[in-house]
């Protein structure tokens, strides 16, 4: 009892404690993976910033540089040429236009001239090509400075050339010293002459770079750039900064006073700063940076936050992982014992249905063989080997028609191995009713089987084929047996029935010398009652023997010209019209000559050219087209359209067979197997034979015969011969030629049997 306490103790709290031990070090070891991470979240951020700023001062330097040397180029250029003219100045500045200099607002040249000097000044320009030149000295100071020429580098020019740069100090201040000292100078910050009549929220801190022109180691003037501070910060740090870098530029002044000249924002919070400073000419100028590290490319990621909320829930996963192994033992014990009774029984089920299905194969009447892929037998139940009479099997296919003795139903032609049903099964084909002769020393007179063949199923795991199969001697010597007693009925009712026609045609010719009168009307009346009665019993016993007939009887094949025997069918169809009845409408297309049992094919096309003639609305003249088309090689499609009542799609798959009907064949006489009694024989000859709604109205039967001659057609041939072959021949019984007033066809509307 206390051992059980105890395990139910461990049971009870050994799992929980474990589980809360795994949340506890979890959590702790999640907590600090994330402090971590943010510290080196931070470094990176350092560095990125670090990186970032480097790239934004440089180009900052780059960009200055490059307003310098371009500077320095033109002045050297315009140098060239002592005399300098309009012309020169605006070959010389061309380039500026195409460098996009951010901020850059103008280009000028710029001469010196005291007060007295003005007009003489002015004067020599306009000669130079300013001819509206117009000089405008500023302030009271001796000295002036004059822009001549002038290109604008951000748009349309805002003021005009002549303009007094004496008028600011800090670009005085800057000619003066690039006068002295032979060097490009930078001016202080300063709203840019040219600014000055702007909005003041427009207005911006700038810089003017001034470098001077020397003609022959002789001074001829200044060139002079402008430049807006805070367009130009903008256009490098929204380019190198890619806009995740706030900025400030601060310039110093003459004073050595550190001025702003221009800020530029991006988004987000600032929680990272550099400084740089840096030589532009003859200034210091520094730049401050700063970023948010929240959109800093590189410098944070979501690895901590993911970690921070995967953490808990792993640590908790974990925790009930830990708490289930630790409790579970009861559990799994149980389900292991749960287990093994289902497969247990399972596997008893099994047992029970294998041995069903080996009873029920041991049991059945039919023979049932299966085989795999390679043709290798799996199953022989007792019915095949007795049906086959050879207990042993054979290894592979090869050797299947000598050890059983497979035979066509003729019994001389060994059956083709590929058109066995088993091996039609391992290809994927299914096929019905396959008969084989099997003689071999334990079956010396033979059998005939029909055997069934279909592709295993899939869920059985393994590709194969099974055929089933069962002894048709029995019921092929009764069919036999019956077709001749068919013959011989039909002979013995139609001798009676042919005494009976002739004594009323007798009684019909002594009464056509009688006297009229209401018995002699009534006599004859009678008479062709008898007469029409006689007919079609005498078409119905023709109807039945054609029927038992048709599968059976001998074929005598022959070439076949269609154009002169369809010809015969519609004159003996149409010579027994009454004057003024309408004429059924023909059209005979060319027609071949085919290989076939003449008799035969006549009732064939005689029964679908009928069906066509009769299955009319009342009162409406037939109209039949009968045509050939092409088939596969060695074979022709024959076609027989008419424009009758049709047939409904739900009775065309069931017309071919025996006794069947439409009903909209209702009030046509009929007896439903002219139809069928054309399936046999097309498919005797090897064809085929189908239905289908002609275009326009009515119905479109065709079948399929081979072409004559035979020689030079093998596959023809092959096809012919296996259908010669499917029965034996019964000799002496033949099928009864359709004529004018016996005819044998008894179908539906429009071929409908």
């Amino acid at each position: 009892m206390r051992g059980e306490s105890v395990s139910a103790w461990q049971g009870r709290w050994v799992g929980p404690l474990l589980a809360a031990n795994v949340v506890v070090i979890g959590l702790t070891v999640t907590l600090l993976v994330v402090g971590a991470l943010r510290d080196d979240q931070q470094a990176d951020a350092a560095r990125v910033m670090d990186q970032r700023t480097a790239v934004a001062r440089n180009a900052v330097l780059t960009e200055t540089s490059r307003y310098r040397d371009l500077m320095q180029a033109v002045a050297a250029g315009l140098g060239t040429n002592a005399r300098l003219t309009a012309a020169d100045f605006a070959a010389a500045t061309a380039p500026l236009d195409r460098a996009r200099l951010p901020g850059a607002t103008s280009v000028a040249f710029v001469v010196a001239a005291d007060l007295p000097q003005v007009a003489e000044t002015q004067r020599m320009w306009r000669t130079r090509g300013a001819p509206g030149l117009e000089l405008q000295p500023k302030g009271t100071g001796a000295a002036h400075y004059f822009s001549i020429f002038q290109r604008s580098l951000d748009g349309p020019p805002t003021v005009s050339a002549g303009l007094d740069v004496a008028a600011s100090r800090e670009g005085t201040a800057a000619l003066v010293t690039a006068r002295r000292t032979g060097q490009p100078a930078v001016s202080d910050a300063y709203v840019l002459l040219r600014d000055r009549d702007i909005p003041a929220p427009q207005q911006q801190l700038s810089f003017l770079f001034v470098t001077p022109v020397y003609a022959s180691s002789e001074f001829q003037g200044w060139l002079a750039l402008g430049l807006h501070g805070r367009d130009f910060l903008g256009g490098v740090l929204d380019q190198a900064g890619q806009g995740v870098l706030d900025g400030e530029l601060y310039a110093e002044d003459g004073d050595r006073r550190r001025v702003q000249v221009a800020a530029y924002d991006a988004r987000g919070r600032r929680d990272l700063e550099r400084r740089a400073t840096f030589p532009v000419a003859d200034r210091q100028w520094t730049l401050v940076t700063g970023a948010d590290s929240r959109v800093l490319p590189g410098a944070r990621t979501a690895t901590p936050a993911t970690v921070l909320l995967a953490g808990p829930l792993i640590t908790l996963m974990l925790a009930l992982l830990v708490w289930v192994l630790a409790t579970g033992r009861a559990r799994a014990r149980q389900q292991v014992l749960v287990a093994t009774a289902e497969l247990r029984e399972a596997e008893a089920e099994s047992r029970r249905q294998a041995g069903l299905l080996a009873a029920v194969m041991t049991s059945i009447g039919d023979g049932v063989g299966v085989v795999d892929e390679h043709g290798e037998f799996l199953l022989h139940n007792p019915a095949a080997k007795a049906l086959l009479g050879v207990t042993d099997e054979v290894d592979g296919p090869g050797g299947w028609q000598a050890h059983y003795g497979l035979f066509r139903p003729d019994g001389r032609t060994p059956f083709p191995l590929d058109e066995l049903p088993l091996m039609r099964g391992l290809r994927g084909e299914s096929s019905d009713g396959v008969e084989i002769l099997i003689r071999n020393e334990q079956r010396p007179d033979g059998i005939l089987v029909s055997v069934d063949g279909r592709p295993l199923d899939p869920s059985a795991g393994l590709p194969g084929a099974v055929a089933v199969f069962h002894d048709i001697t029995e019921l092929r010597r009764y069919e036999t047996d019956l077709a001749v007693f068919a013959g011989v009925v039909a002979h013995d009712l139609k001798a009676p029935l042919a005494v009976i026609r002739g004594h009323c045609e007798t009684a019909a010719d002594e009464l056509a010398d009688a006297p009229e009168g209401p018995e002699v009307f009534e006599a004859r009346a009678a008479l062709d009652r008898i007469a029409n009665a006689v007919d079609r019993m005498t078409a119905l016993i023709d109807t039945l023997l054609a029927y038992t007939t048709a599968r059976d009887a001998p074929l005598k094949l022959d070439t076949v010209p269609l154009a002169p025997l369809v010809a015969d069918i519609i004159q003996t169809r149409t010579e027994h019209l009454r004057p003024g009845a309408a004429a059924p409408d023909f059209y005979v297309g060319p027609l071949p000559a085919v290989v076939a049992d003449a008799a035969m094919l006549r009732h064939v096309l005689d029964n679908l050219i009928g069906n066509a003639v009769k299955y009319v609305q009342r009162g409406r003249a037939a109209r039949v087209d009968v045509t050939c088309g092409e088939a596969q090689p060695g074979w022709t499609r024959v076609e027989v359209a008419d424009r009758g009542i049709g047939i409904p799609d739900e009775d065309k798959p069931a017309v071919f067979e025996s006794f069947h009907r439409a009903q909209s064949a209702a009030g046509y006489a009929g007896t439903g197997l002219g139809l069928a009694i054309c399936r046999r024989i097309v498919e005797r000859h090897g064809g085929t034979i189908g239905v289908a709604d002609n275009p326009g109205g009515g119905t479109r039967f065709h079948f399929t015969l081979p072409l004559a001659p035979l020689a030079g057609r093998p596959a023809q041939a092959a096809a012919l011969e296996r259908a010669l072959a499917e029965r034996k021949a019964i000799e002496g019984t033949v099928i009864r030629p359709a004529s004018a007033t016996t005819p044998v066809r008894e179908a539906g509307p429009a071929g409908t049997a």
